[in-house]
């Protein structure tokens, strides 16, 4: 598997849209991960922090498209208001049993994420969330 995937801040739906052809490049605030697939893990930490159904989420429309066809192309989706919420209210010792928990719940699929990867993973995509708070915008992920 070789996915890149970049979390970024934007100020809307358009403004991240425009980044579907190249990403988010320096114009935003963003993180840069690979390897792992966004869409399945954003509803994953959603489920393992806010307790919800993945089913449910999915069938909701999580994660939302803003840009792009999931049908191995570039795509740019939003992180859904309650798990921004979910990362931003929790505290350190919750994100990395959330990494935690998501390392474990890959390996049940035959897919292996270190742990300590995980837990970055999920605290910078968690401190980023805060940054996007504080500035009124939301989170995306642009993944190529």
């Amino acid at each position: 598997m070789s996915i890149i995937v970049k979390f970024f801040v934007a100020p809307d739906d358009t403004s991240a849209a425009l980044t579907l052809p190249a990403g988010p490049g320096r114009a935003f605030e963003s993180l840069s991960f690979g390897n792992f697939d966004p869409e399945e893990a954003v509803v994953e930490w959603e489920c393992l922090l806010s307790g919800g159904s993945y089913e449910e989420l999915v069938e909701g429309g999580e994660p939302r498209i803003v840009a792009g066809e999931d049908n191995g192309g570039c795509v740019v989706f939003a992180i859904s208001p309650g798990l921004s919420t979910a990362l931003a209210d929790a505290e350190h010792p919750r994100l990395r049993d959330v990494a935690a928990s998501w390392v474990q719940l890959r390996a049940e699929e035959g897919e292996i994420i270190d742990a300590e990867i995980a837990s970055v993973i999920v605290r910078d995509l968690a401190a980023l969330v805060g940054s996007a708070r504080r500035q009124s915008q939301g989170v995306y992920c642009w993944v190529s």
